[in-house]
């Protein structure tokens, strides 16, 4: 699977903006699907994720209320809708899918197999 993350860039503080990771090569259906970040001088983290029968959405206590994680198998493309947007939101978003992970286990980054190349959200005024 390959995986293209698109959709980050500037916004101000309260903004929102919409990150769209479109896959090729093999169906998203099936898979858990999931989005990571990487502030500087960080590690990266759990933003939110979708299970393998999209029965279920997980969502970091961080950003809980705020963003809102997606997937549309027709378009083989998962969003993340980010709003009320704050600085410590600045990071690298990471797209990933994996069709092997469990619930339990959705929010281990290295659970999954296939990563996007990040794309840069920056929140600043």
């Amino acid at each position: 699977v390959q995986l293209q993350a698109s959709g980050g860039g500037l916004v101000q503080p309260g903004g929102s903006l919409r990150l769209s990771c479109a896959a090729s090569g093999r169906t998203l259906r099936g898979a858990a699907t999931g989005w990571f970040r990487q502030a500087p001088g960080k590690e990266r983290e759990f933003v939110a994720a979708i299970s393998r029968t999209s029965s279920g959405t997980y969502v970091a206590d961080s950003v809980k209320g705020r963003f809102t994680i997606s997937r549309d198998n027709a378009k083989n493309t998962m969003y993340l809708q980010m709003n009320s947007l704050k600085p410590e939101d600045t990071a690298v978003y990471y797209c990933a899918s994996g069709s092997r992970i469990i619930n339990s286990a959705i929010r281990d980054d290295k659970m999954y197999d296939f990563w996007g190349q990040g794309t840069l959200v920056t929140v600043s005024s």
